[in-house]
């Protein structure tokens, strides 16, 4: 079970573990640390497990800046990580949080062991400042408009395969969704606006991995295999695609997501 702790600005969930690996856990855009927590009983009981909530998320202090790139998110996790002591981690990163992750690992190489990349979103490639992609002026909107428990009832079926036959698992998308809240969602609407993935997928030099589910309509496939060829060798690791699986991967298929996570304390030495 996840014990919750703020540490300095930054709100975040943690499973203790005994003589494990580090692994900490970075939610997309519409999530929360609490959605990881399906996850636990997948993971290895000598694992250490941090999920933090991004700023602007939970109880995590929004950013200063009105439209942060990826690079601002990666220095909060890299301050994050400095106050927890830990100066090598695994690091999974989830849709919007996979921009930040390899953010961070691009920039800080040696404090991550290995990446996992999953359902990864590109971003949008708007420069800062300029006009909003009308996908992230649309998130942007329907929160204002809607409200959000309307917003998250709109957009939470479409992350799930076969939304009417996985019920349980939309609530719990839709419950997480409908905690977002201003200036956290749109600050983190607007990084993905500017986001970049495949040029920091470029400049990696961290072994890196990337699992998608095969019904992902909000990162399909394609993205991922996108993102998979950006990575150069020797640093491109496996590409795993997750039948009956949409975006809400690790909820759906928390079992193949976990062993994408092993694979990632396998192949480290």
């Amino acid at each position: 079970m996840f014990e919750q702790h703020i540490n300095g600005n930054i709100e975040y969930l943690e499973r203790p573990g005994a003589n494990g690996p580090v692994l900490v856990m970075l939610h997309g855009v519409g999530s929360n640390a609490a959605s990881f927590s399906t996850l636990l009983d997948h993971i290895p009981g000598d694992w250490r497990v941090i999920a933090w909530n991004a700023p602007g998320y939970g109880g995590s202090a929004a950013l200063d800046a009105q439209w942060p790139l990826a690079l601002d998110y990666a220095e909060a996790l890299r301050a994050f990580l400095d106050r927890l002591d830990l100066k090598r981690v695994l690091l999974a990163g989830h849709s919007l949080g996979c921009l930040m992750a390899a953010s961070f690992a691009a920039t800080h190489r040696e404090r991550v062991a290995r990446l996992l990349l999953s359902s990864p979103a590109l971003g949008h490639g708007v420069p800062r400042g300029a006009a909003l992609s009308a996908a992230a002026q649309a998130r942007i909107d329907d929160l204002e408009t809607l409200g959000p428990d309307q917003f998250a009832a709109l957009r939470a079926p479409r992350l799930v395969y076969q939304p009417e036959s996985n019920q349980e698992i939309v609530r719990r998308v839709r419950d997480g969704m409908a905690r977002v809240t201003r200036p956290g969602y749109p600050q983190a609407a607007r990084m993905l606006a500017s986001g970049r993935l495949i040029d920091d997928a470029e400049r990696l030099q961290v072994p890196t991995d990337v699992i998608v589910g095969a019904e992902d309509l909000v990162t399909p496939p394609d993205s991922a295999r996108r993102a998979h060829a950006a990575l150069r060798d020797p640093w491109r690791g496996a590409l795993t695609i997750v039948p009956a699986a949409g975006h809400a991967l690790y909820q759906q298929a928390p079992a193949a997501f976990a062993g994408a996570l092993a694979a990632l304390a396998e192949t480290v030495g």
